[in-house]
């Protein structure tokens, strides 16, 4: 529902942007199955220390961590036909999944594709830490 409204609101980079904001807020609340369905089956996930994971593996990971604090700065969104790039920066605290505590900056770029049925998935997630 989120999603055809932000459509017709503010265009794809709208919508995207509402799916980002959608992926952290399930990555918060310990909740990425709800945001399964916005990624590729063949996503390409990039870790910070360069791994690559395909989508399960990925979800696995996420719903090994548990985020106690996770907020974006700077969330763009350019939009290139059926493409659409989002970029932000990403200050999060929280326990990983080998029980590790973590606080964390990290750079991002998401790739997304507006599918032949009109819904937008993230076909590639990059992230990079930040040193401070």
């Amino acid at each position: 529902m989120a999603w055809s409204q932000a459509s017709k609101k503010g265009g794809a980079e709208q919508a995207v942007s509402d799916l980002e904001m959608k992926w952290l807020q399930a990555s918060r609340s310990n909740n990425i199955d709800s945001v399964a369905g916005d990624l590729a089956d063949n996503l390409i996930f990039t870790t910070e220390e360069g791994k690559v994971l395909g989508k399960a593996e990925f979800l696995k990971r996420e719903k090994a961590t548990k985020y106690d604090s996770g907020e974006y700065s700077d969330l763009k969104v350019k939009v290139f036909g059926n493409t659409a790039i989002a970029t932000g920066g990403l200050k999060a605290k929280g326990t990983d999944p080998d029980g590790k505590a973590f606080d964390e900056n990290v750079r991002w770029t998401d790739t997304w594709v507006k599918m032949p049925n009109g819904k937008w998935q993230c076909v590639a997630s990059h992230s990079s830490s930040i040193k401070m």
